[in-house]
């Protein structure tokens, strides 16, 4: 009978540590270079709401995930891509920076830095997931990913420098090989 009970509480530790990872969220989704990009609908903060696979056979896009508005390193990226965006914009492609932060936090946070482009808001965090850039406290962690006019992931950058971020986006872009307008 002891047996029994050492082996039922064996049983219950396990169950545990298999219900605890299942938790952890996968790196990067496991998404690769070359792997079609999760598509999304999410609303933004210039009052519209962008779909990935609009800008199918269009424009390559550019989506620079980042962990929480009005915090300082995302300030100095959005300030980044805001003042340089057209380093950007000399390239065939939409960019948006994108948060788990609320549609209001997003809009207030454009507003306040001046951004000139979308700031996607994904409050359920599901393409978060999808991207495989939600990290354990909850938040996005800060990764840039490229992807081409075929939908299909081009570069996962995860070593963004927030106050050059717009010239290396426009350095990636440019290696890349993504036409000019």
């Amino acid at each position: 009978m002891r047996n029994m009970g050492l082996f039922g509480f064996g049983l219950a530790v396990l169950a545990i540590v298999v219900v605890g990872f299942a938790a952890v969220p996968s790196a990067a989704a496991d998404l690769k270079v070359g792997d079609p990009a999760p598509d999304f609908t999410l609303q933004a903060s210039d009052g519209k709401t962008y779909k990935l696979s609009d800008f199918k056979g269009k424009q390559a896009v550019v989506i620079a995930w980042f962990p929480k508005a009005y915090t300082q390193g995302c300030t100095i990226e959005c300030k980044s891509l805001a003042e340089k965006g057209g380093l950007i914009k000399k390239f065939n492609t939409t960019y948006f920076m994108a948060s788990v932060d609320s549609l209001e936090d997003n809009k207030g946070f454009a507003e306040k830095e001046k951004a000139d482009f979308p700031l996607l808001s994904d409050p359920t965090k599901a393409t978060a997931e999808a991207y495989g850039v939600l990290n354990q406290r909850g938040m996005a962690n800060r990764w840039t990913f490229y992807i081409g006019t075929d939908g299909k992931i081009l570069a996962i950058d995860k070593e963004i420098k927030p106050a050059t971020s717009a010239e290396d986006m426009a350095a990636k872009l440019g290696e890349l090989g993504v036409a000019k307008r």
